[in-house]
């Protein structure tokens, strides 16, 4: 702890930081000066949301390439990011059927016709995805939810008889809430507990290039208001967690106004799940604003972003934090939306995403996958991604990426059923965050993003500390319930 015990107006912290420069959620102390320093006081006599987790996605890519290292490394990753020592994931996701992540197309419900799902099956799961959870779970003392997700149902449910676009048809909505039920039976099987579900993967569709299915708002409150939400309950699976949408934040408005039009739409829906890509550089505070005063005792949960449109660069930490990363808007937007996808640095992405979120309102960030190769896949599509950590499996060596320390400031720090609080900063270019966590200990997080080092003083209550944080860095600063 940063203590002196000469001065009892001084308060004792511990911080963490993550730099260009070098550091990797590095504890960092001696900070002398308070030179030009700017203020950042705390309030918790103002609360907001509660948290519910932070993690990332078990996709078939990553359980596959994780099962190619050494037993050593795959270890490594899993204690990296399962650990109490690690990045203590706490909300993770997972696919359901195959998505563009995973090595080939697969359906559990592939025999055609069959209304009644006998024939369901998760035997593609068995070699890689499941063994990946199981092992997570393993490692995890404090546990971790996992919520699943299909991109779509089998091609013989659809309008068009496809993986990519289409429908599902209405005569198959029974079997599609059959399909939810079933999973939750056979993963429960596998010792897995699903926590919950997001309805469809991005219901606008990904450009027809992928496993996709179509939902409107009103298409999607009615199959989870009349078929969805009363199978799981008669099933005995009421309890499970059903969040909608699940895809960009600038159509926010249009998809609350519908799912939580009145007490009957909004029945079996627990909450709103969003997507970044409509923009990796701006957050739609008025959107996130919007949805939760829409329904204010829902969870808002970030359930997918990466930097997509892009191969990894390996072992090269300096990339990460400069302004080169392109996404897919920056490909294929229309001119006219070009600004909302300038060439900016991963890091940044990250840290002013997750930030930016927890200031309007969301409760939980999930990151993609969680390990990809050099290439950015395996991808069927070859939809190359970045992920935190990159593997060789032919050399059998793991990176690290800035992105997994990045992820870590907030996962490791901000704890399930944490409260954000308020707080007041002089800096308007210092980005500012803070939870008081269950035991009570207090996290504050803090990205100073320009190209020079600044001074700050952290205040709670009649004490302060003065902190120096680098030039493109960020900083966890943990305040102890029993020194504060």
């Amino acid at each position: 702890m940063i203590n002196c015990t000469q001065k009892d107006n001084i308060l004792a912290v511990e911080v963490y930081e993550t730099s260009a420069s070098g550091n990797k959620l590095t504890k960092v102390s001696n900070f002398t000066s308070d030179e030009n320093a700017s203020t950042i006081k705390l309030d918790t006599s103002k609360t907001f949301q509660t948290i519910t987790g932070f993690g990332g996605a078990f996709t078939e890519s990553s359980a596959y390439l994780l099962n190619k290292l050494s037993q050593k490394n795959r270890d490594t990753i899993l204690q990296a990011y399962f650990s109490k020592e690690g990045a203590n994931y706490s909300l993770t996701r997972t696919h359901m059927n195959s998505c563009d992540f995973s090595l080939a197309q697969y359906s559990y419900s592939p025999v055609a016709e069959d209304m009644t799902l006998e024939h369901f099956t998760i035997k593609e799961d068995q070699d890689d995805l499941i063994p990946m959870i199981k092992d997570a779970m393993k490692v995890s003392k404090d546990g971790f939810k996992i919520f699943a997700s299909p991109w779509t149902a089998a091609p013989w449910m659809k309008d068009n008889n496809a993986w990519v676009g289409g429908k599902l048809l209405p005569k198959y909505y029974d079997t599609w809430a059959l399909f939810f039920s079933k999973y939750i039976d056979a993963y429960k099987e596998e010792g897995i507990d699903i926590w919950g579900f997001t309805v469809e993967n991005e219901p606008h569709g990904n450009g027809n290039n992928w496993e996709s299915m179509h939902f409107t708002p009103q298409e999607m409150t009615n199959f989870v208001q009349n078929h969805l939400g009363p199978k799981l309950e008669n099933d005995g699976h009421g309890d499970k967690i059903i969040l909608g949408y699940d895809q960009n934040r600038a159509g926010l408005k249009e998809w609350v106004d519908v799912m939580y039009k009145d007490e009957a739409s909004s029945k079996y829906f627990d909450g709103t799940a969003i997507h970044w890509y409509e923009s990796t550089y701006e957050v739609f505070p008025k959107e996130l604003q919007y949805a939760h005063h829409k329904a204010p005792n829902k969870y808002l949960i970030e359930t997918e972003g990466c930097i997509d449109s892009q191969v990894p660069e390996w072992k090269n930490d300096a990339w990460y934090w400069a302004k080169e990363a392109t996404d897919w808007g920056w490909d294929w937007a229309p001119e006219d939306q070009k600004y909302l996808h300038p060439k900016y640095a991963p890091v940044n992405r990250y840290a002013r995403d997750i930030i930016g979120c927890l200031n309007n309102w969301v409760d939980g960030w999930v990151d993609w996958n969680m390990v990809l190769d050099r290439q950015g896949g395996p991808n069927w599509f070859k939809n190359w991604c970045v992920a935190p950590v990159i593997v060789d499996p032919k050399k059998d060596e793991v990176y690290f990426t800035p992105l997994f320390y990045t992820i870590s400031h907030f996962s490791k720090y901000i704890r399930p059923a944490a409260k954000v609080i308020g707080f007041e900063n002089s800096d308007t270019d210092l980005q500012v965050t803070a939870a008081k966590n269950p035991d009570g200990s207090i996290a504050v997080v803090v990205f100073n993003e320009g190209k020079e080092a600044k001074n700050f003083k952290l205040q709670f209550g009649q004490k302060d500390i003065a902190i120096h944080i680098n030039a493109q860095a960020l900083q966890t600063i943990v305040i102890d319930a029993d020194k504060k």
